[in-house]
């Protein structure tokens, strides 16, 4: 599926694929942006409505819950009904979704509506890489295709972190939500236009069973990760709530097992490079959401910056990430490959996040923050070989769903390192307050020690990535249409 070998399909010009290239990263973009536009909004958001801090968390977690517990299911129906329907249908959801959000005059038609936006965001963003994957074959053409994606996933975060900054001062905290009406229809209308009908799809049924298992059991899981800086990892909330998630997702795999068309072809972890990626993901978005998070924190919190100005403070690294990822990474990867390009990626991201640990509590931009800005453009080397490696050994017609499972591993990853990084560096900085340090070294030493965690995490991601993974075979054979549903167990 990744060699440029005259076997290798290409069923359709460049000129053809790029309108189709640019819609999926349109509506991937929208979805990505939303998962950080909000965060510099939350103040005003509370202001406004009157949340509780702990009520407030759920304008995050709604979304979070939803779009984590849906990508496994919606990536499964979009290989049965069609990636295509299933993009499009998803567009319609979030940005129907995103006018509610725009429109929402209580905290309770706010939550709603975030829900909702995570369930849509859910549906196109299951299906995006399988299309992606499907639609660029070749290794070379795919690199490029990735580093697009790559642009979307690693610089989408910090460019909304600098647009809700500017739009929540300039106008309200409702615009944040509004921008993506005109994007949000744009890209459905386009899209029934420009994407291809599906030409693999799978045969068989959904799984109902599983769908229910691996549904509740991701959402609970979700929720009892982003639930932990209220209770704490050892309440017996979390406890409980944690082993009922896992219990239901050990139940969802037996499950698999014995389904004659799985929701999830366990067949699929055989390859190295599947379960490896996923694997590495988990690590690296740990490390990177949380990063992401607490720089913002300790700008606004230790330095004083305002909602503008801590997005701005991130625009270098969204800006060197967006040149990485769209320039640079498809040329190394066509050359040195995926492996070589990633493990590259992850050793600039250790350093970043290395030179975090010095932080003081007085930091000067240019000397202590901006040399780590600069080396975060390793996510833009990372991400799109991570990508291309995660979906090099799928099949076309399980390309849905291993697209919805590399987005889960994504989003789980990012949560569980927000959760666990915060919590450490709040406990940290309750060590050192109780010791007599003054509010700003007490928090910056909470940070630094969340970064330096998050700079091993990513260590063991490297090491990982050199042992398991390896070069993504040769092409496969089509699939026979009439192949059996036994197969894909």
């Amino acid at each position: 599926m990744t060699a440029d070998t005259p076997g290798s399909p290409a069923p359709e010009t460049g000129r053809s694929r790029t309108p189709a290239l640019v819609t999926i990263c349109a509506g991937m973009l929208m979805v990505v942006l939303d998962g950080s536009i909000v965060s510099v909004a939350l103040p005003s958001i509370q202001a406004e409505l009157g949340f509780s801090d702990a009520g407030l968390t759920w304008t995050v977690n709604a979304y979070l819950i939803a779009f984590g517990g849906l990508l496994l299911l919606a990536g499964r129906l979009g290989d049965l009904i069609g990636r295509k329907r299933m993009f499009v249908a998803g567009l319609i959801v979030f940005t129907v979704a995103s006018l509610a959000c725009a429109l929402a005059g209580s905290q309770a038609m706010l939550v709603a509506a975030r829900f909702a936006q995570g369930a849509g965001g859910a549906m196109t963003a299951a299906v995006s890489l399988g299309m992606v994957a499907t639609l660029y074959p070749r290794r070379r053409e795919r690199g490029r295709a990735m580093g697009a994606v790559g642009f979307v996933g690693a610089a989408g975060a910090s460019i909304g972190q600098v647009a809700g900054g500017l739009l929540t001062e300039a106008m309200s905290w409702h615009w944040i939500f509004v921008v993506n009406l005109p994007i949000g229809f744009a890209a459905a209308v386009v899209a029934v236009r420009v994407l291809d009908p599906d030409r693999d799809r799978a045969t068989g049924r959904v799984d109902l069973a599983g769908a229910v298992l691996a549904t509740s059991g991701l959402m609970l899981g979700v929720y009892t990760i982003v639930e932990t800086e209220r209770f704490g990892w050892g309440s017996p909330h979390t406890l409980g709530f944690g082993a009922l998630s896992l219990a239901l997702l050990a139940g969802f795999l037996l499950r698999q097992h014995t389904a004659a068309d799985p929701l999830l072809p366990l067949r699929m972890f055989r390859s190295r490079n599947v379960s490896g990626a996923n694997a590495v993901q988990i690590l690296l978005e740990s490390a990177l959401f949380g990063f992401q998070v607490l720089i913002v924190l300790y700008l606004q919190n230790v330095l004083g910056y305002g909602a503008a100005a801590a997005g701005m403070a991130m625009l270098p690294a969204a800006t060197l990430i967006g040149l990485v990822s769209l320039g640079v990474s498809a040329r190394l990867i066509a050359r040195f490959g995926d492996r070589a390009v990633l493990l590259a990626g992850l050793v600039l991201l250790v350093g970043a996040l290395g030179l975090l640990t010095r932080l003081p509590a007085d930091a000067d931009y240019a000397v202590d923050l901006l040399p780590s800005m600069v080396l975060a453009c390793g996510f833009g080397l990372a991400i799109p070989s991570l990508s291309g490696l995660g979906m090099s050994d799928a099949r076309p017609d399980d390309a849905g769903v291993a697209s919805g499972l590399f987005n889960t591993t994504r989003h789980v990853g990012g949560a569980l390192g927000v959760a666990v990084l915060s919590t450490l560096a709040t406990g940290r900085t309750g060590t050192l307050t109780e010791a007599g340090a003054d509010s700003a070294s007490a928090l910056t030493g909470g940070f630094r020690l969340a970064f330096g965690v998050g700079a091993g995490l990513i260590v063991v991601a490297a090491v990982l990535a050199a042992v398991v993974l390896r070069a993504p075979a040769a092409p496969r054979a089509k699939i026979p249409a009439g192949a059996t549903s036994a197969r894909n167990r």
